[in-house]
């Protein structure tokens, strides 16, 4: 048999049997691609496939409970940190903190020059006496009104300030979700409070270490600390005030919620304040007015005394959570259940 013959029947059953396999591979390839093709598809009106270059591109998907928290949390954290930015360059604001970090001033060469003649007594005598008693006598001139009109501007502005503007509509369809947006709104107006406890107290600290003389402080009670005791003493009078303030934010807030007009959640807020003052004012009303708000914001005077009056404190803060949460879930009430038209 000649090699002509022997090659001719395999040669062609060769040639038959490839062009079949590769077919047959080709179409497992192309089932394979559109079964992956088809796997891929993002949701939407219009199927897009995805590419290896595109899929690479693509982040990695968290996994873990950590990750999925810090993906929830991260939203809000970033909306604070907006509305706080926001806050503390509008002009308005930072006029207000100056006109407030001017006042101690005021107050301690005012001091200082009346405490140059004989005869002087009471705080002057305090003050003289002692560089840190500025503070708490600035804390006592200004907490009861100068304080909550800056911090009435900031908390009734919270809400309807934004629904004046035409900007809390697109607020909430960031999505911000109102519960957080309020949340956002309340905490963005309790640091302003505490700013401007902070700017009051460091102002008349540094007043008082530069106009009097600086050493062992005398309590109301007659005893006397050391100068860091005395420190430590004027750090929790601010975290007192503060919370006191924080406190009247929440009613700013709430406020603010049933109103599209800034001015009118503010002068609501304010009233609110002179009212209760006028009512602490009279005798006769003596019962209610440990309930008043304003009737707490005074008990920071318990740092002064020996030892502390922790009883004080702690009924102030009581009072100051308690109008924390009847506010707050009033102007919850109301601004989950609020039709947004503006």
């Amino acid at each position: 048999m000649s090699m002509a013959e022997t090659a001719g029947p395999l040669g062609p059953a060769t040639s038959a049997s490839v062009p079949s396999a590769s077919a047959s591979s080709v179409s497992a390839a192309s089932v394979s691609a559109s079964e992956t093709q088809t796997a891929r598809r993002t949701p939407g009106l219009v199927p897009v496939t995805e590419t290896m270059r595109t899929t690479e591109r693509r982040p990695p998907e968290p996994s873990g409970a950590a990750p999925v928290l810090a993906g929830r949390t991260w939203p809000f954290w970033r909306l604070l940190g907006s509305e706080l930015g926001l806050t503390f360059r509008r002009p308005r604001n930072l006029v207000m903190l100056a006109v407030l970090g001017v006042v101690p001033v005021v107050i301690g060469v005012a001091l200082r020059i009346v405490s140059s003649e004989e005869g002087m007594g009471g705080i002057i005598a305090d003050v003289a006496g002692n560089s840190l008693m500025l503070t708490f006598a600035s804390f006592s001139f200004l907490v009861l009104l100068l304080m909550p009109v800056a911090v009435s501007v900031v908390a009734g502005d919270s809400i309807a300030g934004e629904a004046g503007a035409g900007t809390l509509r697109y607020l909430l369809a960031a999505p911000a979700g109102r519960t957080r947006l309020l949340l956002v709104k309340y905490l963005n107006a309790v640091v302003f409070a505490y700013a401007v406890t902070a700017v009051v107290a460091l102002t008349a600290l540094l007043t008082g270490l530069i106009l009097f003389p600086a050493g062992p402080v005398t309590l109301l009670s007659g005893t006397t600390i050391s100068l860091t005791d005395g420190l430590l003493r004027i750090l929790i009078a601010v975290g007192y005030v503060g919370a006191g303030m924080a406190a009247l934010a929440a009613i700013g807030v709430a406020l603010s919620t049933f109103t599209e007009v800034s001015i009118g959640a503010i002068a609501a807020t304010l009233v609110l304040v002179i009212v209760c003052q006028v009512l602490r004012a009279i005798p006769e009303l003596n019962s209610i007015t440990p309930y008043l708000l304003p009737t707490r914001f005074t008990n920071f005077d318990a740092v002064l005394r020996s030892p502390i009056d922790m009883g004080a404190l702690r009924d102030g803060l009581v009072a100051f959570g308690a109008y924390i949460v009847l506010f707050g879930s009033i102007a919850w009430a109301r601004f989950s259940g609020k039709d947004i038209t503006s």
